[in-house]
Formats: structure tokens, sequence, C-alpha cells
């Protein structure tokens, strides 16, 4: 009987690598040179990389203009939300800090603005455990859950978030669901009134991707249905508008801990870069790296 030989074996199984968005492809030829190629904005936070920006010329007609995209690592990053001592419209509650809290940060990678004045637009607004605006059903929400997880959805939740939800705020319908921009996207007059009563104006929107990872845009010269085209060209799944007009599309980066180095990503002569270190009129949005255990934004 020939002899029996055994062998063992081990299997090693290697992690994929993080996710990282793709390459935004290019619609106007030739491409400049890192035209919709992602650049890491916060290389002082640990990997892998939770802050990437690119820039890309959305419109062979138009091939001036450029589109400013902001990609989010939203298991890593927690969002928050802030009013201003003016936005989103009067109330009777207390407003918190009107800015980024000292204590936070430390742990600050981004800010950016948020939606319209509620007597622009009214929709819910609901944070730090205060309902400031009731919650409309069939409007585009950003919602943050006790989960950990982020969204944007079409709530049909009531008046009254649940216990579930930490943060959300609305303005107006969906501008893109199912990947593909909204019907009424082409309605230019159900998306703001804008300086002048030209329709093609700096519009920002914040959209969703497929892992569930967030993204903002801003550009200028565009409609509600080119803002959503740029969102479905970026990898959004579902989107909405924020604030339009030239004064107040503003996204800042921060070069390392404690807010320092503040740059505007996207590049506003109305904007400055320590524009959420102090109090600012209209509410607005802040990402902080993903504290373990810590479900509540700083306030």
């Amino acid at each position: 009987m020939p002899a029996v030989t055994s062998a063992s074996t081990t299997t090693s199984t290697t992690a994929p690598p993080p996710y990282v968005p793709p390459p935004v492809a290019p619609t106007v030829t030739p491409a400049q040179a890192g035209e919709g190629q992602w650049v890491a904005e916060d290389p002082w936070s640990p990997a892998p990389p939770a802050i990437m920006t690119t820039t890309f010329r959305p419109d062979p007609a138009q091939p001036s203009v450029v589109a400013y995209v902001s990609w989010m690592r939203s298991s890593t990053t927690q969002l928050a939300l802030y009013p201003g001592y003016k936005g989103p419209g009067d109330t009777t509650f207390d407003r918190g800090p009107e800015m980024v809290p000292v204590a936070a940060r430390p742990n600050l990678l981004a800010t950016f603005n948020s939606g319209f004045y509620e007597a622009d637009a009214a929709g819910g607004f609901y944070v730090h455990g205060t309902l400031y605006f009731p919650m409309v059903n069939g409007l585009a929400t950003v919602v943050s859950y006790a989960n950990g997880t982020v969204d944007i959805v079409d709530w049909q939740g009531g008046a009254t978030p649940g216990p579930e939800v930490v943060m959300a705020r609305q303005n107006l319908p969906l501008l893109v669901t199912a990947g593909a921009p909204a019907p009424g996207s082409s309605v230019g007059s159900q998306w703001g009134i804008t300086l002048g009563g030209v329709p093609a104006v700096w519009r920002t929107g914040l959209g969703i991707d497929a892992k569930g990872n967030l993204l903002y845009v801003a550009a200028p010269s565009q409609t509600a249905a080119s803002l959503a085209h740029i969102l479905v060209q970026v990898g959004a799944v579902r989107g909405m508008q924020l604030d339009i007009n030239p004064e107040w599309p503003i996204f800042v980066t921060y070069g390392g801990p404690n807010a320092a180095s503040p740059s505007l990503f996207v590049p506003n002569p109305n904007q400055v870069s320590i524009r959420f270190l102090y109090a600012s009129t209209k509410d607005f949005f802040a990402v902080f790296q993903k504290v373990p255990g810590v479900i509540d934004q700083p306030w």
C-alpha cells in the first residue's frame, strides 16, 4: 500500500481595500489635467480618506462652467446640522452655538451650506432633540439615524420624527430619485426664486450614492434640471437641492485638527473660509470624524 501523505493548508483572507468613488467621467474633450479625479482633503485624519473632492465640466455646451464635487465617507463621519442666528427661520427655541462648537473642532473635517429659509420654502428642521419646524410628507430630507447611518429620502414619516432620527433637514421635493432626475426637475418655478429672475444661477445640492456616502455639488449657471444631471453624473441615486444664488454656496475643508488651515473648496468671493467658526446667519452642515459610541452630534 502506498504511503499516505497529508498536507495541511491555511487559507488567508485579505480584506478588500476601502471603497473610493470612481473618477467622474469627463464630458468635455479634451479633458483638463486632473479633471474628475478625486483628491483626499483630510490626509491628517485616520485613513481611509473621509473627504474627497474633484472638479469637472458637466456640459459640453458650456465648457467654461466647472462643477465642484465633494464626497463624504458615511461610515467614518458624522453629519451634523446647526441653526444660524436667522436661519432656518424665526423660532423661540434655543439655537445652540450657531457655529461649529469649539469643543468639537478637533474632529472637524468639513462644513457646507444648508437649504432655504423657512419663509421661502416651508420644511422640517429637527436636531438636538428639538423640532424647530414640523416635518412635511413628500419633501426631500437628509436624515441622520441613531444607528449612525445617513440617507436622503422622500419623507413619509409625519410631522414629528421618531426616536430613530437624530437629525433631519428638508428642502423642496427630491431632485434625483432612482438614479435619475426627478420628473419635476424641469419645472423651474418649483426650485426657488433666483437672483434677477434668470433660470440658471449658482446652485448646490446634496446626494447619496449607492453605498450610502454623501455627495455635495455646487456649480454656476445651473437650472434645477442641470443640477439634477450633475448629481446623477457623480453617482447620486437620490438627491436634493440645497441653497441657490451666488451668495450662499460654500464648502470648507480643514488642513488639520482644531479647524486648522480652513480652505474654500467652492471659490465664492461672497464667502470666507472661517465662516462657520463664528456665528452664522444661516443654518449649515458640519462633518466630523465619527467617534465610537457617540450618536448625538456635538452641540
